[in-house]
């Protein structure tokens, strides 16, 4: 393919044109600043009007909210009918946890949280149940204490033929005194 002298210079004007048509809906990028100091730089505001904005201004969110972890040993729930714990064949359900998650909002020296976690209920060789309340419970630990603790039934229920189904539970709004520095860890588990 051979270029010729025409096709570059239509080439070059098409660009030419291009960059002068963004040039302008770029607004005068290439003109010196406006001498002289910001509006904002010489703003003086009162007490009362510094009181204003910090009593309307929106909470900031945490830039590092503290992880939510699955509690070492509380990962999967496991029931067996008629006692017989160990046996697979005598497991009528287990209970796992596929999912946590969390945010955060700080204000007013407080970190509110809203917490929550997605499981999945199997039935086992001998489960038949079409309803089951599992026992999920959320934590907050602040420098290894406990600071909020809740255990929450959750109704799951099995639609046959369904072996298995999903269930979601959200905690909102646990507030948490907060200065920062210090270890916070939510956690999140089955309560047998």
């Amino acid at each position: 393919m051979m270029i010729t002298a025409s096709t570059v210079a239509r080439l070059i004007g098409t660009g030419a044109i291009t960059l002068a048509l963004s040039a302008c809906s770029m607004g005068n990028m290439f003109a010196p600043a406006a001498a002289g100091p910001s509006p904002m730089a010489t703003a003086n505001p009162t007490a009362a009007e510094l009181q204003t904005g910090t009593n309307n201004a929106l909470p900031a969110i945490a830039t590092e909210c503290p992880p939510i972890k699955v509690k070492p040993g509380s990962e999967a729930l496991f029931y067996y009918g008629k006692g017989k714990v160990g046996n697979a064949r005598d497991l009528n359900y287990q209970a796992i946890i596929d999912k946590q998650s969390r945010n955060c909002v700080v204000s007013n020296g407080l970190i509110t949280v809203k917490m929550g976690m997605v499981g999945r209920l199997l039935l086992g060789p001998a489960g038949n149940q079409t309803n089951v309340n599992v026992p999920v419970r959320f934590t907050v630990e602040r420098d290894g204490v406990a600071l909020f603790s809740e255990k929450y039934e959750i109704p799951v229920t099995i639609t046959p033929p369904n072996q298995s189904e999903e269930f979601v539970k959200v905690v909102e709004n646990v507030a948490v005194p907060y200065t920062g520095g210090e270890q916070i860890v939510f956690y999140v588990g089955f309560d047998s």
